[in-house]
Order: C-alpha cells, then sequence, then structure tokens
C-alpha cells in the first residue's frame, strides 16, 4: 500500500481531530488504509418499494414512497414526540420519532411526496416507522438506486452523531481520492486463473456495488485476497521451520517394542496407529516436530504421548508431559506410572502442591538425566527446573497456556528445540484449524477404542424432572455415579453461586440415600480436590458441581451427565462436559435439561448434541453458530481480525486460496518472479510488527 493509504484519517473532509480519536477508540480506524478496509456489514436494497398495504412485521426494512398528511407534537417535555401520517393509494401509516423531535418538526414538509425507508412494527392492530430515514421524491439522487451499504458503529459513535450514513459519506470522500492510489496486489496469472476482478474495482464496489454481481464478485475477490496472504504466511513460516530449525534423530525403539510385546494390555485402534507413524516420521526426519494432536475426549490421546515420549527415552532424551491443571496432570501421571514402571522407566510429576522436599530431588534428577520423563502443571516452567537433554515437550489442552509460558518450556534445550506435540479434545473445524495452526502438521484421532458404547444424548424439559432424578437413582442402584452440572457465566457470580446451591439443596432432599459432592470455583484448591478424590474413589454418588469439571477428572464409573440449563452453554462446552462420561463399559447417558423458552440457535445446538457424538461436526455447527472469535475464546482473539472472510461461510475459497499458496512457494519460494512481485512488494508493505500468531510454540 502506499504511503497515501498510511495518511492519518483525521485529515480527510469531515473528520477532523475530535471524530478522529471517537473513530480510533471504538472501530480500530487509524488512517486512510483502515477507513477503506472497514467494509459494510450488509446492504439495504433501495430498488424494491412497497405498498403499505403490503407491510407485515416479519419484514427487516422497507422501503415506502407516499405524502405526509399532517404532522403533530404529542406528550410533554422529554416524553414529547412527533408524530407524522404517510398516505399512499392503499393505506396510511404513522411515522414516529422520539429524538431530535424539535429538529424533525421543523424540517418535515406538509403535503409533500417523500421516500421513507424504515423497520414497520405493529402496534395496538396499526403500523408505524420509528425514525425512518426520509427523502424528499425531487431529491433521490441516482447514487441511491442499488444497494447502500451499512456499516458497524457503536452506541458512543452514535451518540456523537457518527452513523453509518456518516461512515458512508466519509467512504464517499476517501473512495474519489484513493482511486488513482488503489494498485494490484495479487500477480497477473492468480487474477487470470481464478477470474479475480481487479482490486480497484472491487474496492469500488464493495463499497458502493454498481450490481448484485459486481457486489458478487468484489466480495470474492477480497475473501480470496485476505486467505491467500494468512496462507501464503503460514505456509512460509512452515517451510522456514523445515529448512531452518533442526530436530534430535529419534530412530532407536528396543524399549516401545518391549512395550507393545510385553505390557500393552489392549490394542491401539487404526487411526492411533496412523498418528504414531506420523509422529514416528517427524521424529526420525532431523527437522522439529511441530505437531497438533486432535481427538475427541476418551480417543485415546495420552497412550499416543507416552509411546512418543517412550520413543524420546529410547534415544537418550528427556520429555515432559505438561496438563493445565494439576487433577488433569494427576491422572496423566496414574494413568503412565504403571506403565513407566512396568518398564522400569522414571516417571516424576511436578505440580504447585509438591513438597520442596521431593522437588529437590525431581530437580537433581531431571538435571542428572536419570529421570527420562516428567509430568506437571506451570511448575515446570520456572527457571530452577533444569534439563540434561530436552528432546520432547507435550503440552496437554494447549489453548490453556499462553504462548510466552509455552516458548519457556522450549528454551529449557539451549542446544536444540525440543520436538513438540501439542493435544487438544476440542475439535478444531477445518478451516479454523488451517487458519490457526496452519503451519502445523494436524494428526487426527477420529474413531474410539474398542468396547466405548456411544453416548446415548437426550433433551428433558424442566417439567420431567422427576423422571429424570428416577432414572439417576436406577443407575446409582447399578453401582454407577453421576454428574449434575449447572453453568457458570462469570458477570453473574453471585447469581450462579446460588443457583449451585438450590441445586445441591435439590438434589440432596431427591437423594437421602446416597452421597454428594459439591465443586466450584470459590472452593479452595485443597477443597476442590478432596472433593473431586471423594467422587473418583466412589465414596460419594452424585457430583453436583459447575464447568470446572468440563476439563480433567477421569471417572470410568460415571455412567449419567445431567447439564441443567443446557442452552446457557455453547456446543463445544456441551461436548466436553458429555465426555465426562462414557469412559467404562457400561452404556453412559447425558441428558440436557431445559425450560421451554429457548432460542433458534438453542435448539440448534440441543438437536445437534442428540443427534451426534461426533466432534468434528459439532465444531463446525458451533463455528456457523457463534464464529470464530468466541470459538477460541480470549486466549487466540487477536487471531482471527479478519476484515471480510467468514470461515463458517468461507472454506471452499479458504482452500482454493491454500492451494494457491502452495502452488506459488513450490514454483518460487523466495518470491524472486518478475510475475510475483505485486505479492513480494505487498508482503513488504504489511506491517513489520504483524504478530506471528501462527505459532502454537
Amino acid at each position: 500500500m502506499s504511503n497515501f493509504f498510511h495518511t492519518k484519517i483525521e485529515f480527510l473532509k469531515g473528520v477532523g481531530p475530535q471524530r478522529a480519536e471517537l473513530l480510533q477508540k471504538e472501530l480500530g480506524i487509524f488512517t486512510y488504509g483502515d477507513l477503506i478496509q472497514h467494509y459494510p456489514f450488509r446492504y439495504l436494497d433501495r430498488t424494491q418499494f412497497y405498498k403499505i398495504a403490503e407491510l407485515d412485521e416479519s419484514l427487516p426494512y422497507v422501503q415506502i414512497k407516499g405524502r405526509i398528511r399532517g404532522k403533530e407534537l404529542l406528550g410533554e417535555g422529554r416524553k414529547q414526540r412527533l408524530s407524522a401520517r404517510l398516505v399512499d393509494e392503499t393505506g396510511e401509516i404513522e411515522l414516529v420519532w422520539f429524538k431530535g423531535v424539535k429538529w424533525v418538526e421543523k424540517a418535515l414538509k406538509n403535503h409533500t411526496d417523500y421516500i421513507v425507508f424504515g423497520k414497520p412494527t405493529e402496534f395496538n392492530g396499526r403500523y408505524n416507522i420509528a425514525h425512518p430515514e426520509l427523502e424528499e421524491v425531487t431529491e433521490v439522487k441516482q447514487s441511491n438506486a442499488f444497494l447502500q451499504p451499512v456499516y458497524n458503529t457503536t452506541e458512543k459513535l452514535k451518540s456523537f452523531r457518527v452513523e453509518s450514513k456518516t461512515i458512508s459519506k466519509m467512504m464517499e470522500v476517501l473512495l474519489n481520492m484513493a482511486a488513482p492510489q488503489i494498485q494490484e496486489t495479487l500477480s497477473p496469472d492468480l487474477v487470470d486463473h481464478y477470474r479475480l476482478m481487479g482490486k480497484r474495482d472491487a474496492l469500488l464496489n464493495i463499497h458502493f456495488p454498481e450490481s448484485a454481481e459486481k457486489y458478487k464478485a468484489a466480495k470474492f475477490r477480497l475473501t480470496f485476497e485476505e486467505l491467500f496472504y494468512i496462507q501464503l504466511r503460514l505456509l512460509r513460516q512452515r517451510v522456514v521451520r523445515r529448512v531452518e530449525l533442526k530436530g534430535q534423530i529419534f530412530k532407536n525403539i528396543p524399549t516401545l517394542n518391549e512395550f507393545y510385546k510385553n505390557h500393552m494390555t489392549f490394542d491401539l485402534t487404526n487411526a492411533q496407529k496412523r498418528v504414531v507413524k506420523e509422529i514416528y516420521k517427524d521424529l526420525t526426519a532431523g527437522k522439529q516436530m511441530n505437531r497438533l494432536l486432535q481427538g475427541d475426549v476418551g480417543s485415546g490421546k495420552t497412550i499416543v504421548a507416552f509411546i512418543t515420549m517412550l520413543i524420546a527415552a529410547d534415544n537418550g532424551a528427556q520429555s515432559v508431559l505438561m496438563a493445565p491443571t494439576e487433577i488433569l496432570a494427576d491422572q496423566h501421571y496414574q494413568g503412565l506410572k504403571k506403565f513407566a514402571d512396568s518398564l522400569g522407566i522414571l516417571l516424576g510429576k511436578l505440580t504447585g502442591s509438591t513438597k520442596t522436599k521431593e522437588r529437590k530431588v525431581l530437580h537433581e534428577q531431571l538435571r542428572s538425566g536419570e529421570m527420562k520423563m516428567i509430568v506437571g502443571t506451570h511448575a515446570l516452567l520456572e527457571d530452577v527446573v533444569q534439563f540434561q537433554n530436552l528432546g520432547l515437550c507435550i503440552v496437554d489442552e494447549q489453548h490453556r497456556f499462553g504462548v510466552e509460558q509455552r516458548s519457556k518450556l522450549w528454551r529449557k534445550n539451549p542446544q536444540i528445540i525440543p520436538h513438540v506435540l501439542v493435544m487438544t479434545a476440542t475439535p478444531i473445524p477445518r478451516t479454523l484449524a488451517m487458519t490457526l495452526y496452519g503451519d502445523l502438521d494436524v494428526s487426527v484421532i477420529d474413531e474410539l477404542p474398542a468396547g466405548r458404547k456411544e453416548i446415548v444424548t437426550v433433551h428433558r424439559f424442566d417439567s420431567h424432572r422427576l423422571r429424570v432424578f428416577e432414572f439417576i437413582r436406577k443407575e446409582i442402584k447399578l453401582g454407577r455415579q453421576a454428574y449434575i452440572v449447572y453453568p457458570l457465566i462469570e458477570e453473574s457470580e453471585g447469581m450462579d453461586y446460588k443457583d449451585l446451591m438450590d441445586g445441591y439443596e435439590s438434589v440432596r432432599r431427591a437423594f437421602p440415600e446416597f452421597q454428594i459432592s459439591m465443586v466450584h470455583g470459590k472452593m479452595k484448591a485443597q477443597d476442590k480436590d478432596y472433593e473431586m478424590q471423594r467422587f473418583v474413589k466412589n465414596e460419594t454418588h452424585i457430583m453436583v458441581a459447575t464447568t470446572v469439571i468440563e476439563v480433567g477428572v477421569n471417572v470410568p464409573n460415571a455412567s449419567v451427565m445431567v447439564i441443567e440449563s443446557a442452552e446457557r452453554f455453547g456446543l463445544s462446552q456441551l461436548h466436553q462436559l458429555r465426555g465426562r462420561v462414557g469412559r467404562g463399559a457400561e452404556q453412559s447417558y447425558c441428558i440436557l435439561m431445559t425450560g421451554y423458552k429457548l432460542s433458534k440457535d438453542s435448539k440448534t445446538r440441543l438437536e445437534t448434541m442428540v443427534r451426534t457424538n461426533n466432534g468434528f461436526e459439532i465444531a463446525d455447527i458451533d463455528l456457523k453458530l457463534r464464529g470464530p472469535g468466541d470459538l477460541m475464546g480470549t486466549q487466540q482473539s487477536g487471531v482471527l481480525d479478519l476484515l471480510i472472510s467468514d470461515l463458517a461461510k468461507d472454506a471452499p475459497i479458504l482452500q482454493e486460496a491454500r492451494a494457491a499458496a502452495q502452488r506459488i512457494l513450490e514454483e518460487d519460494p523466495q518470491l524472486e518472479k518478475d510475475q510475483h512481485q505485486n505479492i513480494r512488494k505487498h508482503i513488504q508493505s504489511l506491517s513489520a510488527n504483524t504478530v506471528n500468531w501462527s505459532r502454537i510454540s
């Protein structure tokens, strides 16, 4: 982009210092370049006119032509409003204003024809439009003939009279000045191959489309470009990593063979075998492994992690497995210790509650290389934790750790960067994985171990509670256990705590014969662990909890998950909670409890949960419902500031853009050829301080 687009926004006619400050704070618009990329989020079709008799409350916005017949001020003081009658040959409608009443009353001409634009609503059997847009018929310009852009704004901007229309006027001024400055940013062969609209035409038509066809072409062009540059950056990083970052070579596997032959009491699934092969190929290539392992709750990621740690140990390297909570770290430790012990391998555990005396021993064993494997939490990141030769870092539920925390772990081998395997039980839709983790190699475990039965999921209304409680009683009498989970919304923690306590009391009254545990976020860590452990040991029959149990405890004996107010949870959260049961050989059940009043999205979420156990299908639907920002949470908030693309809808364009980026890098890795000079120039002009958010490590 030329220097013109770096001009500060305050210098644009009609903006000035005060508005510039508002645009910066509210919309992040600092320069001409920022404004030109503030795309409309929808358009108003000003070509269609309705008759008053055709109006219906279900219509979002309508345009009608009629004559003002009478206007009057009603009410007193702050409650004063202006009412006007608009008539056409089919009927009449009331136009009403509650703000700026005196100004509108002065400007509105009686017995004059107007074009009126607004949302019709019904009140006492009659239609009205509040705060309509008005234009005298004689004044209507040709520029209103087609689609008019609607721009995102905020309440604060509106209170300073910076509305969508204001932004639209600024945009007109800017585009008139900018047109000669807009340069092509894609190579001619890409433009030809994908029949893309030129950059200048695309920017003009995304803001002020000349026709529906031109709008579609502009939208496709700008979406393709945005996704192409994201993929190009990720794929170049991947090439750099493969060329420049050396990794230890782990070829020997005697202990692993011994484990397979004499110590493994079950068979790996085909998916697990495939993933182990992919990992082994990385570990023998001489390059640093940087792999994401995705697999639903209970799909067997931990055993794959242990096999990878065995390969490292067989080659004289140490490995760490870092988990986000003590409970999860302890669970991994307990699960792997029996295997490590049987093979004569020293496996340690380091968490916040490890005693000082034990820590000293652990630190010494790690420094000397005597300890080949360690499982732990954030405690592993402390400077005092040093290794003789750290060769493998495995991070479970990696999105729960900040980038800085994770990189601290990699730096614990100054000679050669450790291999990295990050695991997640949160299925990530393919489009999101390609955009977030496009420079990573991705492995997927997409089948459950043999003997696992699919969880039966049902939706029940609050009025069925007694039947649900009876079902829980029956399961407990068969020797099983149950979870009852209440939602937690941080803004109203007090209210949620009350919900939980009320729920706990009603569960106690309903099941006086059973022992009940309770866990929530306000409890001290040791109290929480104590209650969790009682449930794990089957000393309590029912666990009443908030979502703190979403990631963590593994209780194969628990067969029922009841989720209260299920409509208040996101889809992926419901799926994670469901994954807490179904870990043993018995049939398990997930019961989604709600009231009768449900939004359309809530119904979709509940129907999806009842219909499928497939985490990837659920993740795709969740992406469509919530959008990528919500899906990844604040941890990745800077990641997907996409200006025009929508990952839920633009998957085919993303795949095309990635294929195009791959093809260009294969032909011309350094982008030195003449036909790629536009791409090279554009990359150079992109801010040098762009966050390298694609790298997990």
